[in-house]
């Protein structure tokens, strides 16, 4: 049976966009809950400006706060050296670095050419020089809704050159939710075969519903080890009509339907799934935690009782 391993995302990328500050309270509480249902990690807030991103401003106060579990990663994205520093004094558990493999997305959500980003987390990579794991987050990866179709060898070139500069783990980002599952299929297998010592991850959004195929797509490849956020909350702002990242419980409870294991308490989550939109203030895109799971059966209506005796 293969294991799977799960990062639950949703304090840092489904909270940085909602339109309202969720306390620090709540996501203490949040990340807190998530610790207890068997996560690999938790994406726990982000090191940037609080200009850039208001939502996040209180990321020195959650890290501070946490309860954190033995066996859970507790990581954090770092923009810049200056981010470094900070999660460094937080003791981050890991680094999440972020570029695009698109010159154009890249220039819309950082404001900088490729190179440019490249050069800045490299400064990050030699500022941890070891203390901290690196873990590098590739966006667009399938495509750009500016550029079209992203080239595998692209991604593969970027890849490298991360590798090349000793990261522990790639994660493959469907940032504006373009791939589907040949397509997932077919980079796997070649990430795979040639990064076979790295941590490699994959992050799906459901721009267009075929999160979760893309999921199964890449577990079918041997990729043991993904993105996803509570609810499904999150997106991104450069994808025109963007929904958000796969949902977590979701996926979850599809895995271990096809017999996957991850290591999720998948009952404590859904507890946990449930509360999210009245921390948030509205709905979520979640499926399960609304209709239960495959196995949780319901009682029978009174009268098929009846109907059943009459054909008995």
């Amino acid at each position: 049976m293969q294991r799977i391993y799960f990062n639950d995302v949703v304090t840092r990328d489904g909270f940085q966009i909602e339109p309202e500050f969720v306390p620090t309270d709540s996501k203490v509480a949040l990340v807190d809950a998530l610790s207890l249902c068997g996560y690999a990690k938790v994406e726990v807030t982000s090191f940037t400006s609080a200009k850039s991103i208001p939502m996040l401003r209180d990321a020195e106060e959650v890290m501070g706060r946490i309860q954190r579990v033995p066996g859970v990663e507790y990581t954090v994205l770092v923009p810049n050296v200056r981010g470094a520093e900070r999660a460094l004094e937080s003791k981050a558990d890991e680094f999440n670095l972020v570029m695009s493999t698109s010159e154009t997305h890249n220039l819309a959500n950082l404001r900088m050419p490729r190179e440019r980003s490249f050069a800045a987390l490299k400064e990050v990579i030699a500022l941890a020089d070891g203390r901290v794991p690196i873990n590098v987050s590739l966006s667009a990866c399938f495509g750009c809704p500016m550029e079209g179709v992203v080239p595998a060898d692209v991604v593969i070139a970027w890849s490298d050159r991360f590798a090349e500069l000793g990261v522990r783990g790639l994660t493959i980002c469907d940032t504006t939710g373009m791939a589907h599952p040949s397509q997932v299929a077919r980079l796997c297998e070649t990430l795979r075969a040639r990064f076979p010592g790295l941590q490699l991850t994959l992050h799906f959004h459901n721009t267009r519903g075929m999160g979760l195929a893309n999921v199964l797509a890449a577990a079918q490849q041997g990729i043991d080890r993904f993105d996803g956020s509570l609810g499904g909350l999150g997106g991104c702002p450069y994808a025109p009509g963007a929904s958000g990242n796969i949902c977590s419980e979701d996926a979850i409870h599809m895995l271990q339907a096809e017999g996957y294991e991850t290591g999720i308490d998948l009952t404590r989550l859904l507890s946990v799934a449930r509360q999210l939109p009245e921390i948030v203030g509205h709905e979520v895109p979640g499926q399960v935690a609304k209709a239960g799971r495959i196995l949780d059966l319901h009682p029978e209506p009174d009268f098929v009782a009846d109907i059943r005796s009459k054909f008995a």
